[in-house]
């Protein structure tokens, strides 16, 4: 088993500098300054199985269920600023309890469902199909729209019965995408194993610079089969603890300024989206303070595959309790 991931590894290294050391290693030009007051264009990735451009950060809504006027006004600012910046993922799910409601308001009240991505998320507790497609179509009412992008089945729960019923509303136009999720390694190999039997569209899985399980196995069955990547705890929780709470009052390093990170959590980000089989992350974010300094990973150069060992070593020297 060592010999097989580091020869993945291996591979995985060599693909990202391929795909990555092409800006950053040419001299910039006067024209390529940016301009006073101009953001340059977000990174995107194409989905895999369609060529579809998605902006390599999206926003996470697990906190999307505000009980004063003004946290219902910061989360509207963070989804009209998403799309405003040219990024489209939304990811949500019934179980993030008035988060589809919200959502689904906010976007009709904003004007910009056409330019969001949204995913949700679907289960069927015991095989119980009939629940799983009364929560698709409850989701489609609180969502406000008639075809969502991309449903996926949550912690793997009720495969068997939903990727049929899946597939037909995929076939009736729908549904955009079908995929899956976890956020706990230990449904890796389950994860892995239905990459490989089922025709998904999507992954979602848990992945950051302290949590690197998902690049021994899943993340290189995603590049193989050709399936999109959605990030969640790219900063890092449950078993491994907020990765901001462990830097602490920490400044950067001083490699930070070669991948143009201002901050850490520019950082943790830049690592994330920099592996090639990542699609995009979907950090929480619920101000627009949050948002516009999360937004700034999908900008400047990206880590290469030395840069990218670089991080790891560094994290794990200095951080890693």
């Amino acid at each position: 088993m060592t010999g097989r991931r580091d020869v993945i590894k291996a591979g995985i290294a060599t693909l990202g500098a391929a795909q990555w050391a092409s800006a950053a290693d040419k001299p910039k030009k006067k024209e390529d300054e940016p301009r006073p007051g101009f953001a340059p264009p977000l990174m995107t990735r194409p989905v895999p199985s369609t060529g579809e451009r998605l902006a390599a950060i999206g926003v996470g809504t697990n906190n999307y269920s505000p009980t004063t006027p003004e946290e219902r006004a910061a989360r509207r600012e963070v989804l009209a600023g998403l799309t405003a910046a040219g990024a489209q993922v939304i990811d949500t799910a019934p179980a993030y309890r008035q988060s589809e409601e919200v959502i689904g308001g906010l976007l009709a009240d904003i004007g910009n469902r056409n330019q969001a991505f949204i995913a949700t998320k679907v289960s069927a507790d015991n095989g119980n199909l009939a629940q799983g497609v009364a929560m698709i179509e409850e989701s489609r009412r609180r969502l406000r729209t008639d075809v969502l992008d991309l449903v996926q089945i949550h912690s793997l729960n009720g495969v068997d019965v939903l990727f049929p019923h899946l597939n037909t509303l995929k076939q009736k136009r729908q549904i955009r995408y079908v995929g899956v999720t976890t956020s706990s390694s230990s449904q890796h190999d389950a994860m892995v194993a239905l990459m490989k039997s089922h025709p998904l569209d999507f992954i979602q899985v848990d992945y950051s610079l302290a949590n690197r399980a998902a690049g021994d196995e899943v993340l290189p069955a995603a590049l193989e089969k050709r399936i999109g990547v959605l990030i969640n705890l790219p900063f890092g929780g449950r078993s491994n603890g907020n990765l901001f709470s462990r830097v602490g009052g920490a400044d950067l390093p001083e490699w930070a300024a070669e991948i143009d990170c201002r901050s850490w959590s520019q950082v943790f980000l830049k690592y994330v989206i920099s592996h090639p089989a990542v699609t995009a992350a979907i950090p929480g974010m619920t101000k627009l303070t949050h948002l516009e300094d999360n937004l700034g990973a999908a900008r400047g150069r990206m880590p290469d595959a030395g840069q990218r060992a670089r991080m790891e070593k560094y994290w794990d020297q200095n951080f890693d309790a």
